[in-house]
């Protein structure tokens, strides 16, 4: 079997006793929900993110200029709600600091509550997502994705961010064999990008066939597996649930 097919197995199938546990499926699994919440917060909510915020960084500039079709509030709401979801986010890899399986647990169980409270909304709104509904469905998005990006880069699951690919892409081109690197962990990197890419594109499908609801309810129900994944990991005392700093 090629490296990267083996590297690309080791992610989705890990071997329990390496440094990072079950935690890398996990990982993969959180990546997907990022595409299939930021399909419906550019799609249906009008040009924004709720997990990449650097484009929310581009598209304030853009508005500032007066580009057309982007809106300033809408970026600035999702920037403050995620910056707050990071700040829980903060305060649940403080508390359990010393136990990444926990670290993932809470996380994971935060950023479920907030989605389901979204999928509540657009239920109980219906589509077109405009006016308070549609900051109401930027802030719940923007608060789990922000809980999300905390335990990702507190549990630091090498080429497994979950929300940002510029530098793992920029790794699998960088140390490739083209440039007389090594290609390690190119399986690894190339199956967190198609775990976006899967997300978006189920993602976009949904929205663009006229389900858009249909994204955020599998963005739920892949968080309430993975929290349920997670149960188990987060009451052993295995070596990979300790910090990183320690050895």
């Amino acid at each position: 079997m090629p490296v990267m097919l083996r590297e690309a197995w080791a992610t989705l199938v890990p071997d329990v006793t390496d440094r990072h546990g079950p935690l890398p499926p996990l990982m993969l699994a959180l990546t997907v929900v990022t595409g299939l919440v930021d399909a419906v917060s550019y799609l249906q909510l009008g040009r924004v993110f709720v997990a990449n915020m650097t484009g929310n960084v581009v598209f304030s500039g853009f508005a500032f200029a007066g580009a057309p079709g982007f809106s300033l509030a809408a970026s600035l709401v999702a920037l403050a709600a995620f910056a707050a979801g990071a700040l829980l986010g903060g305060l649940v890899v403080h508390r359990t600091r010393t136990h990444r399986g926990r670290n993932l647990q809470y996380a994971l169980l935060a950023e479920t509550v907030f989605v389901a409270a979204a999928v509540i909304v657009t239920q109980v709104s219906g589509s077109p997502y405009t006016g308070g509904v549609r900051f109401t469905l930027i802030v719940l998005l923007a608060l789990g994705l922000g809980v999300q990006n905390s335990a990702a880069r507190a549990l630091a699951v090498p080429d497994l961010t979950t929300t940002v690919l510029t530098l793992t892409i920029t790794g699998i081109a960088a140390d490739s064999h083209l440039t007389g690197g090594t290609g390690n962990k190119a399986g690894r990197r190339v199956i967190s990008a198609c775990a976006m890419l899967l997300g978006a594109v189920a993602g976009a499908t949904a929205v663009l066939h006229g389900h858009p609801t249909l994204p955020l309810l599998l963005a739920f129900a892949i968080l309430a597996v993975a929290s349920a994944a997670a149960t188990a990991p987060a009451r052993t005392d295995a070596p990979w649930t300790r910090p990183l700093t320690e050895k």
